[in-house]
């Protein structure tokens, strides 16, 4: 059996009656739909180069230590893949609402924690696959990798999940640091000075944020959303206007949220809307999670696109600068040595205490740049799927795929019954940054 690395058993712990905290993927294909063998054949493969989907999670006495993963003696691909049709004329809004409704529901714990739906009845002949793997399983680069792997060519590495070191090893390792840090004393202050600074940035962060609607206690049900970008746009936006890609997405995420809560009435205040945005961290030798992450501000106060956009530039630099990933990587070495069941109650003390610290998740993993097949058949689009949690009543998840950019949005039913205005203004913001990029290159 392998034990649960720290951040793998915290997203376990994670998880209660409304938080399903599985991520996942939804892709589009070109038709005919596969028969249930041609899939059943193909998953068992390749399930040979991904031992964890044969694997189950078993909990230990008391919770002392975290939980382990062990071979599911009776695995059973019947139980993991389902079949679904929705009713013509099949369009995209039907398609989200049956992810919407499979993403509700919690994964059986008794069984490997994934699940894969094929879904029929789509416009013109298509389908569409839908991923669901827990979050203790896979973080989003290890959940492409995955679903890469069972795709015709394989165009992104696929890992084994990384061996977990024995008690004994944790030892030599705490050693092994203890004497680093005694014989390159220049070097520990340097980092230390670095954990340190972050640190105080993570502080700042948890700062109360300007109370709204956007983020409350959950219901069950989730309400999901997509839209989708053509690359070569975002690429014009950071090319007349500077930043990344990611910075078009974050200010495209800002406009949702300003938009959203002017259109309920609400004050969008300089600090309305605290986002994390989950960085991986290197070297990564698996498909488990290996993720810290960055808080940023979204400025959601600026009226024009171009000065917001510029903010989150300025924003996204100054906390990549302020060490706050390290500080996280830190937070989670630091822990590793910690009694399990003592941090499994930090963490459950820390989610029961009403707090106003984050408003949000926006997550962007790399997909496949060139057209993937499945049987045959062409992948025409690949949305991604983020969990909520935490009060966090919507998530946004961006990955890449054949010069698209591909947006999935995931709401909680109850309280964002606008979730279609949201999406409208992400698609707004892209195209008035558009525009500011068309003036500042029209200008020089």
């Amino acid at each position: 059996m392998e034990r649960m690395g720290l951040l793998d058993a915290e997203f376990w712990d994670l998880e209660d009656e409304h938080v399903a905290l599985h991520i996942g993927g939804i892709a589009v294909f070109d038709g005919p739909v596969p028969s249930a063998d041609e899939l059943r054949d193909r998953y068992l493969e390749r399930l040979g180069s991904l031992p964890r989907l044969r694997q189950r999670m078993r909990g230990t006495p008391f919770g002392l230590t975290r939980p382990r993963w062990s071979d599911d003696r009776d695995f059973d691909l019947t139980y993991h893949l389902h079949w679904a049709t929705i009713p013509n004329p099949g369009t995209p809004e039907q398609l989200n609402s049956a992810v919407g409704q499979i993403m509700s529901y919690r994964l059986d714990q008794a069984r490997p924690l994934w699940e894969v739906w094929v879904v029929q009845g789509l416009a013109g002949g298509q389908w569409a696959l839908v991923l669901k793997m827990h979050h203790s399983m896979v973080d989003g680069m290890g959940g492409m990798e995955v679903f890469a792997a069972f795709l015709d060519d394989v165009d992104l590495p696929v890992r084994h999940p990384a061996e977990r070191t024995s008690a004994v090893g944790e030892v030599r390792e705490f050693v092994h640091a203890i004497t680093v840090a005694v014989l390159e004393p220049r070097r520990t202050v340097q980092r230390a000075a670095g954990v340190i600074r972050g640190g105080m940035g993570y502080l700042r962060a948890v700062r109360p944020f300007t109370a709204s609607s956007v983020t409350g206690e959950l219901g069950v049900a989730r309400r999901y959303r997509t839209t989708s970008a053509d690359l070569a746009d975002v690429d014009a936006v950071r090319a007349a206007l500077g930043g990344t890609r990611n910075d078009v997405v974050l200010a495209m995420v800002t406009r949702g949220f300003r938009e959203l809560l002017i259109g309920r009435d609400e004050v969008a205040a300089p600090h309305a809307v605290r986002c994390l945005v989950p960085v991986a961290v290197a070297p990564k030798t698996g498909v488990e999670n290996a993720v810290s992450a960055l808080v940023v501000e979204l400025p959601v106060d600026f009226h024009d696109p171009a000065a917001a956009y510029g903010a989150v530039v300025v924003r996204t630099r100054e906390v990549k600068h302020s060490h706050e990933s390290e500080a996280g990587q830190a937070t989670l070495s630091l822990a590793t040595h910690m009694p399990a069941l003592l941090v499994s109650i930090l963490v459950k003390a820390v989610l029961r205490v009403p707090h106003r610290v984050l408003t949000t998740v926006t997550t962007n993993v790399p997909g496949p740049p060139l057209e993937q097949r499945l049987l045959g058949r062409r992948m025409v689009a690949l949305f991604p799927y983020v969990p909520i949690a935490d009060r966090i009543r919507i998530g946004v998840a961006v990955t890449s795929y054949a010069g698209r950019l591909m947006f999935g949005v995931t709401c909680d039913r109850n309280s964002v019954p606008d979730a279609d205005a949201f999406v409208r203004a992400l698609d707004a913001g892209l195209g008035d940054l558009l525009k500011a990029a068309r003036e500042v290159t029209e200008a020089h």
